[in-house]
């Protein structure tokens, strides 16, 4: 079902009495990127998730995103729909705002689960490179940009073995508002740090990482779960930054094997 919520298309599946899960997508992807986690675990939980203000379905507006507009966006959607204590589980950006979450409003989640991201902010290489995006978006429109970066998402495995399915990827996110993407790039190069409040984390938390990703690699994702209490790590094979989408089967038997602890 799908629902507009503070202008934002929000998706959820399963009975509403049962434990909530929002899922929060990476850049610059969809809501859909977690299709095959929710038709899993909808059979005994109820799933949320919403396309990013500027992405998929939610509209772009004028652009000038922030991390804390992102967060406010999940802030609202927990509230409407009345998820009491859900778990939170973003990948990329959406881990970006997850992190921002946790440190604003713990309170509100029951757990935790980490999806190939990090907690620091982007150093002077990484704005430039969020800077360069942009302008090569201005120049040359987004489906050069989407084309390159997607790739650099996947393993080479999926990428030679999957080739219709990552054309369709691309050509999704190709279509997409170039506004919203902008205004995402800018919100992600403009984030605060969130490092140092990892051992103020608290709630059970699941570290999820691609054995293969070249964007968040398994070296600093494991220095972040060493600075979160109560956290664990799993690490998925044959996976690059996408790993829900590449080996949706481990990650799923990873993020069972979390909730089924946590009840």
């Amino acid at each position: 079902m799908k629902k507009l919520i503070n202008g934002l298309s929000v998706f959820f599946e399963g009975s509403s009495s049962n434990k909530p899960i929002i899922f929060i997508h990476g850049f610059p992807y969809d809501h859909t990127m977690w299709k095959t986690q929710i038709d899993e675990l909808s059979r005994n939980y109820f799933c949320v998730a919403y396309d990013i203000r500027g992405l998929g379905e939610s509209p772009a507006g004028d652009g000038q995103f922030t991390m804390e507009q992102f967060v406010d966006d999940l802030e609202i959607v927990v509230n409407e729909l009345k998820l009491d204590k859900p778990v939170i589980c973003g990948l990329s950006m959406g881990g970006y705002i997850a992190l921002r979450a946790l440190e604003r409003m713990q309170d509100k989640f029951a757990a935790a689960i980490l999806c190939d991201t990090r907690s620091e902010a982007d150093n002077n290489e990484g704005k430039l490179k969020r800077a360069a995006a942009i302008k090569r978006i201005n120049l040359e429109g987004l489906t050069p940009f989407t084309y390159d970066f997607i790739r650099n998402c996947f393993a080479d495995e999926f990428k030679n073995n999957k080739q219709s399915e990552l054309k369709k990827i691309i050509e999704k996110s190709s279509e997409f508002n170039s506004i919203g993407v902008k205004g995402c790039l800018l919100a992600m190069l403009s984030r605060t740090d969130t490092t140092q409040s990892l051992s103020n984390i608290k709630i059970p938390t699941l570290v999820i990482c691609g054995e293969k990703d070249s964007l968040t690699p398994p070296s600093v994702m494991k220095e972040m779960f060493h600075k979160i209490p109560n956290a664990e790590y799993v690490e998925i094979k044959n996976s690059g930054h996408m790993s829900p989408i590449e080996n949706p089967e481990e990650v799923n038997k990873a993020i069972i094997s979390f909730l089924n602890k946590l009840s």
